[in-house]
């Protein structure tokens, strides 16, 4: 019988430049995954999330994708997590992974200090909310920006851009680097090698872990006793 099992990773922004980043860079998931992994991006959301306004307008967004788009989990690609207490709240049974809380989780049990690559300073307001209200700023050095949108940062000429932050975070203590948007993830190898430290993509991140959530779930059931 063929395994319809899937994961639907959830661009909430209407770029269908990123949304292409995401579905490439998943590429290499997909050989290894005992799951099928789709991408769809947002129509009708802004193209970005540069301000809070942004998430909050996207919320309800996700909440239709995910209630129109069976599943047996869904990732929300951005770092904002947008929607992401709403709908884990209306369909309470379901594998709802938000990356860049799933991110700063991995950190967490990789290192003892992390730091983020912001977009921007407005993007680095958000993350520090979301550090205080995750409980965990004794282990955050900070976010670093290097003035950009989700759509530039899908080009690999920010790569400079990018080493910058990750040596100024390297420098404040981080031991490992969490890439602060969905765009970023072709960057995590040539950050790995130019800063000597982990680096964590979100996406990526957040997938692998829904991939063990679903097998986990599978393993614990149990057959009805005859």
């Amino acid at each position: 019988m063929m395994n319809t099992t899937r994961i639907l990773v959830i661009n909430p922004n209407s770029s269908e430049l990123v949304t292409a980043a995401i579905d490439r860079e998943l590429a290499h998931f997909r050989a290894l995954s005992p799951v099928a992994i789709d991408v769809c991006g947002t129509p009708g959301a802004p193209a970005g999330v540069s301000y809070q306004r942004d998430a909050d307008d996207i919320a309800p967004m996700v909440r239709r994708i995910i209630a129109e788009n069976d599943a047996d989990a869904y990732v929300i690609a951005c770092f904002s997590d947008p929607g992401l207490d709403g709908v884990r709240e209306t369909f309470p049974g379901k594998i709802i992974l938000g990356c860049g809380e799933n991110a700063i989780l991995q950190a967490l049990t990789e290192a003892d200090q992390f730091g983020i690559i912001s977009l921007s300073i407005l993007s680095t307001y958000r993350q520090r909310r979301k550090i205080r209200m995750m409980g965990v700023a004794g282990r955050y050095v900070g976010s670093q920006g290097i003035s950009s949108n989700a759509v530039e940062a899908t080009s690999p000429e920010l790569l400079n851009r990018m080493v910058e932050a990750g040596q100024e975070l390297v420098a404040r203590g981080a031991d490992i680097v969490v890439t602060g948007c969905a765009s970023m993830s072709h960057f995590r190898q040539p950050l790995e090698e130019r800063l000597g430290v982990r680096v964590i993509d979100p996406v990526g991140s957040a997938v692998c872990a829904a991939i063990g959530r679903i097998i986990l779930r599978q393993g614990q059931r149990r057959e009805p006793a005859c």
